[in-house]
Order: structure tokens, then C-alpha cells, then sequence
């Protein structure tokens, strides 16, 4: 089993460096209609005690995203989503000061308008597709800034044919994404790629992502992986085939569906995991045995022990002599 590489980030003046452990993105999502826990973080002081909460459960930052994305939602005016994401950011950095802030947009003003109210990493899940002036944002910030694999748009993806080869399509629109960043400016030590596990794959293909990860070491960048609270997994955890999702979806809500009794929060703390976290831990035990740096996740407690296992793993490396 091959380590994997280390890289050294800069955040907010600050070296990180990333590969000798993994480190845990918690997800904050401030909209009414998000797949996972859409409205339950609208108010920026509660948002700011779960973030807290969930940096007290092993997060080392923290992705706001104002905007859903999961499969079949519509765009929002860049105005509604500053709206919701500006005052839980003031809100984070006021309680979480040294904590990295991630805002995910694919917008360059409300990354713009994050950054100046505490945001400290850009998170674009269109790759710069959708508004290249994101990467102007990260570079005159000095910001680091996750490139994500896309195929389509959130309201189409998951209807769309699939690629015949998802490495030709992750490979190849990596790399326009990393090239459209460079050709703006920003500096190269600054980027993380994100293969987007689950927007425009198939079930097959997304774990065929996991299988292969290792295959982005050519790109020399740290990857990214968010596989919680997918469908794919989901599924597979239920009994179910790889090759049951070959054709997209007929709606999207088929692709990614939600188990309520396992939303983030309302497990008691003596109750067991259920099979839902069981499969997100898996999920992210196996991408980081193939080379993931950083795991995006939505319940962190759930999936700290699964990432410690994994280092651990990682760690021990070769036979002794």
C-alpha cells in the first residue's frame, strides 16, 4: 500500500500540511432545501454552535454552502445566497476564530464577499465551469481553492447519459479545471482537486472513483473526497447491485434519497450507528486507503473512529525489517 504524498498548504498566513493525517471537512449547509439537514442551520447562532460542536467532535474546518446542489435543485441569485451565507460566516468566525472557513459557491462575488467577512478556503463544485472569475477571488486572497469534477448541472446531472469512461471524464476535466486556475493565476501550491462522488456518475462509476483514486497522483495535487450521505453508498449498504443505477434517474430524489431517522443531530448519544453511518465510514475508510487528504462529511463524530483506522493504517505502511 502506497502512502500518500504530502503537501503543504497555505491558509490565512498559515502552513498546513496535508497527508500525514486526514483532515475532517464538516459540512454546514444554510438552505431550506438541502438533501441532508436543509434548514436546521438558517439561524447563524445555531449554525455557529454546530460547527462548534462538530470541531469539538475532531472537524478541522468547516464548508458553508448557501446554495444546494443536490440533484434537481435550481440555482439561486447570488443576493439570496449572500443573504444566507454572510451572517453564519461573521457568525463562525466570531466563535470558531482559528478554524479555517470554507465557503462552497461557484460564484466570484459571494466567494468575494465571504472571504472579506472570514471565509478561508474557495470550494467550487462546477471547477471553474460555472464562473471562472472565482479563481481571480483565490488568487488576489491568497486562498486555497477545491476544483470539483462536475459532468452537467445539479438540475440535469443525474439525467443525463453517463460517460462511457468516468476516468477519461474525471481525468480530463480535472485537468481543464486546474488549467483554467493556473492561466488565471493561481498559484499551484494553492489547489486541491475533488472528484465529486455522485454528481453525474453512476452508482458503478462512483465506485469505480474509489477504486481508482490513486490513478489522480498524476495530477500532484491532494484530493478531496466527499462520499456522506450519498445514494451510491446508501444503496450498496441496502443489498443492492452496482449496476441498478446504470440508467440515470427518472427523479432525482431516486438518486439521492435521505433515511430521516439519520439526519445529522438527532441520534441520542447512546444509540448505536446505524447503517447509514456505517456506510458513510466505509465510504471514507476506503478513499483514504486509496489517497484521500481531506474527507467532507456531514455527522463527524459518526466518522472520526473510521478515519483514525484508516491513518492508522496508512501509518504502519511496509513490514518492519
Amino acid at each position: 500500500m502506497n502512502r500518500r504524498p504530502n503537501f503543504d498548504l497555505n491558509i490565512q498566513g498559515r502552513g498546513v500540511r496535508l497527508g500525514e493525517r486526514t483532515l475532517i471537512m464538516g459540512v454546514l449547509n444554510v438552505t431550506p432545501d438541502s438533501f441532508s439537514d436543509g434548514g436546521r442551520f438558517l439561524d447563524p447562532d445555531r449554525a455557529a454552535a454546530h460547527a462548534a460542536e462538530m470541531v469539538s467532535q475532531g472537524a478541522d474546518w468547516i464548508d458553508v454552502g448557501g446554495e444546494s446542489t443536490r440533484p434537481g435543485s435550481q440555482p439561486i441569485a447570488a443576493e439570496e445566497e449572500l443573504r444566507r451565507v454572510l451572517p453564519v460566516v461573521r457568525a463562525l468566525r466570531r466563535k470558531l476564530p482559528s478554524v479555517p472557513i470554507s465557503i462552497d459557491t461557484t460564484k466570484a462575488l459571494v466567494a468575494e464577499e465571504a472571504v472579506r467577512a472570514g471565509a478561508a478556503i474557495l470550494n467550487d463544485i462546477s471547477g471553474l465551469r460555472f464562473d471562472p472569475r472565482l479563481a481571480e477571488v483565490a488568487r488576489w486572497h491568497g486562498t486555497p481553492l477545491i476544483l470539483m469534477h462536475l459532468r452537467g448541472r445539479p438540475a440535469t446531472m443525474q439525467r443525463l447519459p453517463f460517460a462511457r469512461s468516468i476516468g477519461r471524464s474525471l481525468r480530463g476535466g480535472l485537468a481543464s479545471s486546474i488549467r483554467r486556475a493556473r492561466d488565471l493565476g493561481v498559484p499551484r501550491s494553492q489547489l486541491i482537486i475533488d472528484p465529486g462522488m455522485g454528481f453525474g456518475k453512476s452508482r458503478r462509476q462512483n465506485f469505480e472513483i474509489l477504486a481508482n483514486l490513486e490513478q489522480l497522483r498524476l495530477f500532484k495535487l491532494p484530493v478531496l473526497i466527499g462520499t456522506s450521505r450519498k445514494s451510491f453508498v446508501q444503496a450498496v449498504v441496502a443489498g443492492e447491485g452496482l449496476d441498478a443505477s446504470r440508467r440515470p434517474a427518472k427523479r432525482p430524489r431516486d438518486y439521492w434519497a435521505l433515511t430521516k431517522k439519520a439526519m445529522p443531530g438527532q441520534r441520542r448519544a447512546h444509540e448505536s450507528l446505524n447503517s447509514l453511518d456505517l456506510g458513510d465510514s466505509a465510504a471514507v475508510a476506503a478513499g483514504i486507503l486509496a489517497g484521500a487528504h481531506i474527507v467532507r462529511v456531514h455527522d463527524v463524530a459518526a466518522i472520526v473512529p473510521a478515519v483514525r483506522i484508516a491513518d492508522a493504517v496508512l501509518q504502519a505502511g511496509k513490514w518492519r525489517p
